[in-house]
């Protein structure tokens, strides 16, 4: 066994097991946890010996904890204010693992209990089991800080039906396990109680069978206890809307009590990542997996440097959006602008132009 302070790397049988072990923080995803989870990839991937890998969160309540909460906030915002070249790597490595992990060639199943939220999507996401319990919930709520759904949300996000991935990348709502997988970003149910046997079973499988985990799912899958809750016909009436304000301005005019809330949360958010979210999420309907990791690299870059705006550090809207819910938590966020209605296409579309040429892009050589 071979483990580091925050990821404990492990192999029983023809299994790799990876388990986030940082609970006080919801295993909340730093620089070297990404490296430790990359390393353990890469050296599995070309490991004769290693039919599949299965990752988990670790924590005090339920079997696995949470997964992971996301990235480290609170080291971005030290980072950002101290010119810590650090957050620049963390980025960049953080997608590379994304696009590993969406290509990983072997079985890699992820146990999503608890809170999956943003880079707990991202290491999730591309894996092809996704597992969920009653107490998953799953979101992308990177608006509530003034940043956008990065990790490869821009691209998870937009190929789901409808307009589900506006609703989503725009609001940050939370999912439960029905959703989840009703809209296809989950696979199969497991009761909590049953995760450490089923993790433990996973080694014992015959993984020379053409398909080695039909019996595991026979076992320890369970059917859904409850039905999908969100409202398919106004997420589309509204989230389809040519733009932000518009949407804000059906909503209110609808009045309906899903309608209203949906409508104040909208307002909560950073109006001007509001509109850069939602140019993101339809550019990349039309983008590959790394072209969309390299789009959301840029967009990262202007988020702390919004040199069009002459803003950066301290007065950068992602830091100031940490700053009011993790760090003062005051929950008083000083937007800038401060609605919706004042955000102009020149303040969104610089967003999109990229600070590297090319050949000198830090993910260049994602395929």
């Amino acid at each position: 066994m071979l483990d580091c302070a925050e990821i404990v790397v492990e192999v029983q049988g023809q299994v790799g097991l990876l388990t986030l072990n940082r609970p006080k923080a919801l295993n909340a995803l730093t620089l070297p946890m990404v490296r430790a989870l990359s390393a353990a990839l890469l050296r599995w991937r070309d490991d004769a010996g290693i039919a599949a890998v299965a990752i988990r969160g670790m924590g005090r309540e339920g079997p696995f904890g949470s997964f992971c909460a996301g990235g480290d906030i609170r080291f971005f915002h030290q980072a950002a204010l101290s010119g810590d070249p650090a957050l620049e790597d963390f980025f960049t490595e953080e997608y590379a693992l994304n696009h590993l992990i969406h290509g990983y060639p072997k079985p890699y199943l992820a146990f999503m209990d608890g809170i999956v939220m943003g880079g707990g999507m991202g290491i999730s996401q591309g894996a092809s089991t996704r597992i969920v319990t009653a107490r998953s919930k799953l979101g992308m709520p990177e608006t509530h800080i003034g940043l956008f759904p990065d990790v490869g949300g821009g691209y998870f996000l937009s190929r789901l039906a409808g307009s589900a991935g506006e609703w989503l990348a725009l609001t940050g709502q939370a999912l439960g396990a029905g959703d989840a997988i009703g809209l296809g970003l989950a696979d199969v149910c497991l009761a909590d109680e049953a995760l450490p046997a089923a993790w433990s079973a996973l080694s014992g499988l015959d993984w020379s069978r053409p398909d080695p985990l039909a019996s595991w799912f026979a076992t320890y899958s369970i059917a859904l206890q409850q039905g999908a809750t969100r409202p398919e016909g106004q997420i589309d009436a509204f989230f389809s809307l040519a733009s932000v304000p518009e949407m804000v301005q059906a909503l209110d005019h609808d009045g309906g009590d899903w309608a209203s809330q949906t409508a104040a949360t909208l307002r909560q958010r950073s109006p001007l990542m509001l509109h850069v979210v939602l140019e993101q999420v339809r550019r990349a309907r039309g983008l590959s997996l790394a072209d969309d990791l390299r789009l959301e690299r840029d967009l990262v870059r202007h988020c702390f440097h919004t040199a069009h705006l002459g803003r950066s550090g301290k007065t950068s809207e992602t830091v100031e959006g940490i700053r009011a819910l993790a760090v003062d938590k005051d929950h008083q966020p000083r937007w800038q602008p401060a609605r919706i209605e004042d955000v102009t296409a020149d303040m969104v579309m610089p967003f999109f132009v990229s600070p590297w040429p090319a050949q000198m892009h830090p993910l260049r050589d994602l395929d």
